[in-house]
């Protein structure tokens, strides 16, 4: 039974005795529930906060790095359920990403010195902007591991493009945007040279090893980044982290934080103190400050920057003559930065201290001003005066992190990794407004939508890095641990434990759902990773297998293959010992969600094809033998016959006369009957066609989808009709039989898409046309 709102209020009301639909919940089994299970009306409330009925949908999603997994996670808000894997740096088998020749290519743009590197450390994704306000176009996404970074077309949800950082060897400060999406920042991490790959020796660190922050360019239009435009700023061999870009007074700068300020090279097994004792000795860092806008008008113009390792190096002597780059002391050890909605001030929390710190723009643009700095640091950069920049100091707990923003004015919200709590403070006020405990150890948080220029408030998530207790143990390695709040009142209410099993996620955003348009389908023959038509793109009826032979004997065979419920076409591929073997399905599906698979044994091959999609599978048959294919998607009722062969044959095999025999010999009762059947299946489908003709179908985009695939399949079932009458013609009553069977499975499958369309506008409230 659909539960509807009014009764779902009957759960919260629980003494109340309220009725709903016409039927009364019983409170007695109620509480018999709750008393069984150990529940409190708290709980109760808690959970028709986050209940989403069946068929209903969340308000937000959330994009959450997959940390280890190189991957991003797709989730629900305020349900939590996961939704959906996006491979990004990692294969990922369910979407044959990795597997098909499309997305080796995107996944080849990731190699680093010739090397293909099929894992990453996702960290930050971050949502395109336009006037600092989410556009629900692409999703970013940086590789701590391997300084990289990822395009995900929202479209679709795939990633389309990966850049490799030529400069850097690790990083932590990516992926943040600028209001525009004009560019997006990433920072390396840990300092080292840049110029080739080359030994330097530790006792050059401070001479020749280098911090960055490279501002990546990019194209809207054709979600593409380009290197080419890009530009990387030269930085101290400071541990540069976090990043965010200013809006509105801010616009044109970016901020970044950093650690280990103290130039610290460690070594304990030499009887050293380790990096953390000498990273963490000055009671301050430097957040630093870079002018983006008029840098790359700079740069544009030839008057700064030059060429290193393919990217445009901005030298840290160029950035000071041209007022482009200031340092401010920030606490120490810090891991946030974070520009407030109204973009005149900046807050920043570090690990080791108990306060967050708020930066007034009007007092550092004074000092900028003025020029009145209060020295410069060991490589000529201007250093602000803390006290010249900082508005306030809040004591918000032991260990902040990362700050998050409400829809209410001056409202905020900070992680407290080491007391385990989000604070919720006012930083105009510089006042602490509410504290909840939350387990265990949490990192980021995010608001929804709470590092835009417009927060949502409403809920936020907080990225707890232990759960020790909270979930059935699995083993030594436990999951996270998100826990969802509720954010709307003037405290704050945890509701929800959300385990996630995929590596360590480090940030999630959120976004209002309804900004997303997701297409359901592909056009016909698509090559997703491209958006481009697929020179492979086979229409149905235009199969086919082609050989050809170079000069040396070596032969390439491609297969123009199509995939529909519940064939694949061809079904079997003659190829001999030694051939380069080139597979290319399309789906030719219209209806949404009927996706067909393609995995072969022996060969690592793992289609994933959506409807109208193209994919291609490359690999040697350097084997004879017989390779059964099969659809891993189980796509009708007859799926499991969705099925093929590989046949690899030896050189110089010859076939044996006689060509296949039938495994089952038919009768003219037999074909007769199955006629019989196919003539009543018809009057079905005209009843359903019908009911869907009166209505008002075509106002309804899915119901004309699945209208377009079932007169497809309905078409097919002409042809196979006309063959079978062909061959009962001849008294050929095997092949008439089967392909009278073959008439059949269309109907069936015209049938599965009517019924499916049918239900669609009984529950969507189709109206009869006049």
């Amino acid at each position: 039974m659909k539960i509807r709102k009014p009764m779902l209020a009957s759960l919260i009301a629980l003494t109340v005795g309220l009725t709903a639909g016409g039927q009364a919940w019983s409170q007695d089994t109620l509480k018999d529930v709750m008393k069984k299970r150990g529940l409190t009306e708290k709980d109760i409330l808690a959970a028709a906060k986050t209940y989403t009925p069946t068929g209903g949908r969340d308000e937000y999603l959330a994009f959450s790095s997959g940390g280890q997994s190189g991957q991003v996670i797709v989730y629900g808000v305020p349900s939590m359920r996961i939704l959906k894997y996006i491979g990004v740096f990692t294969p990922e088998p369910w979407q044959g990403y990795g597997f098909d020749d499309e997305s080796k290519e995107v996944l080849a743009q990731g190699r680093i010195e010739g090397k293909d590197i099929v894992y990453g450390d996702t960290h930050h994704p971050a949502f395109s902007e336009t006037k600092g306000d989410y556009n629900g176009k692409y999703l970013f996404i940086n590789d701590k591991a391997n300084p990289r970074i990822a395009v995900i077309d929202l479209k679709d949800f795939e990633t389309k493009q990966i850049v490799v950082n030529p400069l850097f060897r690790s990083e932590h400060g990516g992926a943040f945007v600028t209001p525009n999406t004009e560019y997006v920042m990433e920072a390396t991490q840990y300092a080292h040279p840049y110029k080739g790959s080359g030994f330097v020796p530790l006792s050059d660190f401070n001479e020749k090893y280098r911090g960055g922050l490279t501002y990546w360019k990019f194209n809207m239009e054709k979600g593409k980044i380009e290197p080419e435009n890009s530009f990387t700023f030269e930085l101290p061999p400071y541990s540069q982290d976090l990043s965010d870009a200013g809006k509105g007074p801010t616009y044109g700068w970016g901020f970044t934080n950093s650690f280990c300020s103290e130039r610290y090279v460690g070594g304990i097994e030499k009887g050293r103190p380790p990096f953390e004792a000498g990273c963490s000795s000055k009671d301050t860092d430097f957040m630093h400050l870079t002018n983006w806008k008029k840098a790359s008008e700079l740069v544009k113009a030839g008057k700064i920057g030059k060429k290193v390792n393919g990217m445009t190096l901005i030298s840290m002597k160029e950035a000071v003559a041209n007022n482009l780059l200031y340092l401010i002391p920030e606490p120490k050890s810090p891991h946030g930065v974070d520009v407030v909605p109204t973009g005149d001030k900046i807050v920043v929390s570090g690990k080791l201290d108990s306060h967050t710190w708020v930066y007034d723009w009007k007092k550092i643009q004074k000092v900028m001003k003025n020029k009145k700095f209060e020295g410069k640091d060991p490589y000529g950069i201007p250093i602000i005066a803390l006290k010249d920049a900082l508005d306030k100091s809040v004591a918000v707990g032991l260990g902040p992190l990362h700050t998050q923003f409400d829809s209410k004015k001056c409202v905020a919200y900070t992680s407290i990794y080491v007391d385990s709590m989000i604070t919720k403070w006012d930083y105009c006020k510089g006042k602490v407004l509410d504290q909840l405990p939350i387990h265990y150890n949490v990192g980021h948080l995010v608001a929804m939508e709470g590092d835009s220029v417009s927060p949502d408030g409403k809920y936020l998530i907080a990225l707890n890095k232990l759960a020790i207790d909270r979930f059935n143990p699995v083993g030594p390695l436990h999951p996270q641990n998100h826990q969802l709040i509720d954010i709307s009142g003037d405290k704050m209410q945890l509701l929800y434990d959300m385990p996630v099993p995929l590596g360590e996620p480090h940030y999630v955003v959120a976004i209002k759902a309804d900004k997303l348009k997701p297409e359901i389908r592909y056009r016909s023959g698509w090559n997703s990773r491209k958006d481009e038509r697929s020179p492979w793109k086979t229409r149905a009826g235009r199969e086919k297998i082609e050989r050809t032979c170079d000069a040396n004997g070596k032969c390439t065979v491609n297969v123009y293959g199509t995939a529909i419920r519940s064939h694949l076409t061809p079904e079997i591929i003659e190829v001999t010992e030694g051939d380069t073997v080139s597979i290319h399905v399309t789906n030719l599906e219209r209806a949404e969600d009927e996706v067909h698979g393609y995995a072969m044994y022996g060969h690592n091959v793992q289609l994933s094809i959506e409807p109208g999609k193209t994919a291609s599978t490359t690999f040697v048959a350097d084997k004879a033998g017989v390779y059964p294919y099969y659809c891993t998607e189980f796509c009708s009722a007859l799926h499991l016959e969705m099925q093929g062969y590989l046949l690899v044959q030896p050189k110089g095999y010859k076939a044996k006369s006689g060509g296949l025999k039938a495994g089952t010999n038919y009768t003219e009762a037999d074909y007769k009957k199955q006629v019989k059947t196919n003539i009543d299946t018809q009057a079905v489908i005209n009843q359903v066609v019908g009911f869907i003709t009166s209505h008002n179908y075509k106002d309804f985009p899915t119901v004309v989808a699945l209208v377009e695939d079932a007169t497809d399949q309905l078409g097919f079932a002409k042809e196979a009709k006309a063959k079978a009458e062909a061959a009962a013609a001849k008294k050929d009553w095997n092949n008439a039989m089967l392909w009278a069977n073959q008439w059949w499975q269309y109907q069936v499958k015209t049938a599965d898409l009517g019924l499916r369309a049918k239900t669609y506008l009984e529950e969507h409230g189709a109206k009869k046309v006049k």
